[in-house]
């Protein structure tokens, strides 16, 4: 990985800022569609596989919000970034294993994965373990197709560990988390539209019991349109911002 002291070079600048001004004129027009503020809806640069020198860059370019989705790389870039003297808002986007979250939760302001009950617990206990002195925001994905094996709590099921109502249930009453909203990624072979029309009704659904449930993350660089145009708050930009770059080792 890139120490984030190594020096950015000129071009790369350029190429962020290019990409940067791309992919805000689309959700500033995809708001403007929807009859949307602006200001409702925030970019979150998904920075896997991209050096900590390119987040300190977004950092500088008025990125206020980084995605990470596997903690052995996210949790060095997150030391590195912090280095170099810049604190983004880090949200945890990936799938998360229990074994992981005692790490997770030394950096992460939010985590936008949680699926199960287990996993709710996992973090409500090592809120307090991990010494953070503030809950921790949580974003329940959702399985809009019911298809666990993708990850996702699943709407209308009784499942007292994967069930979308047990699990938004447990993070609400848990002290050390904050239910902030819900989560969600297009299934293969769906629609964007149809998808994030769906996720859209879930989302209604959960704010009738949880009001304090606002953001929807979704969207990500091919759909964010969609997203946009059915209430997300929140979009995972990756490629589009940053370009295409090998995978870390």
């Amino acid at each position: 990985m890139t120490d984030s002291r190594t020096p950015q070079t000129t071009d790369r600048r350029v190429e962020i800022a290019a990409g940067l001004a791309r992919v805000r004129s689309r959700i500033a027009d995809a708001c403007a569609a929807a009859g949307r503020n602006r200001a409702e809806v925030t970019m979150i640069a998904v920075t896997k596989t991209y050096p900590a020198a390119d987040v300190v860059t977004l950092v500088g370019l008025g990125v206020t919000d980084v995605g990470e989705n596997r903690d052995q790389e996210a949790a060095a870039k997150a030391e590195q970034v912090a280095a170099a003297g810049v604190v983004p808002r880090w949200h945890f986007v990936g799938r998360l294993q229990r074994n992981k979250v005692r790490s997770v939760l030394r950096y992460a302001d939010v985590v936008q994965s949680v699926d199960s009950v287990r996993l709710a617990s996992a973090l409500d206990s090592g809120v307090t373990s991990v010494g953070r002195g503030r809950p921790l925001d949580v974003l329940v994905q959702v399985s809009i197709d019911g298809d666990v094996a993708r990850g996702g709590a699943v709407p209308d099921s009784t499942d007292l560990d994967v069930g979308l109502g047990p699990v938004t249930e447990a993070v609400a009453g848990a002290g050390g988390l904050r239910l902030a909203g819900l989560m969600a990624v297009a299934p293969l072979g769906w629609e964007p539209e149809r998808a994030f029309a769906r996720l859209a009704t879930v989302a209604a659904q959960v704010r009738m019991d949880h009001p304090q449930a606002t953001e929807l993350s979704a969207g990500m660089s091919g759909d964010l349109e969609a997203a946009i145009g059915h209430g997300a708050t929140h979009v995972r930009v990756g490629s589009a911002l940053l370009g295409k770059r090998p995978t870390l080792r």
